[in-house]
């Protein structure tokens, strides 16, 4: 599986569309992935727009649940990484973070172009 790492400065205004939740590993059991260390895997979907272009929404991994962060608040994403991805003839792109926080400040959050 290819890495690659994303400049997220680049990517405009990041926004929470979808709260963190943890990411399931067995929808039979309900049980929580983990990472390596046994943490448990959130995801969070987060809305990109940049340069006045139509959003997207991209979903992403982080260890731990991510705290304080809620629908339509304006995000940071730290150590984003892109994985390519192929299982037999499906194929994609996934995402992963070290760390989503919430981006605090009124004005100062809004005024970053891009308004997603």
């Amino acid at each position: 599986m290819q890495s690659i790492p994303v400049d997220t400065a680049r990517l405009g205004v990041l926004r929470c569309a979808i709260a963190p939740e943890a990411k399931i590993s067995n929808p039979e059991t309900q049980e929580v992935k983990k990472d390596r260390e046994g943490n448990p895997v959130f995801t969070v979907a987060v809305t990109v727009r940049q340069d006045r272009r139509r959003i997207s929404v991209i979903e992403i991994a982080v260890t731990g649940e991510p705290k304080g962060i809620e629908e339509g608040q304006i995000v940071k994403v730290t150590g984003l990484t892109a994985f390519m991805w192929a299982m037999g003839d499906r194929h994609g792109v996934s995402f992963r973070a070290d760390a989503i926080t919430p981006v605090h400040g009124g004005a100062a959050a809004h005024s970053k172009g891009g308004g997603a």
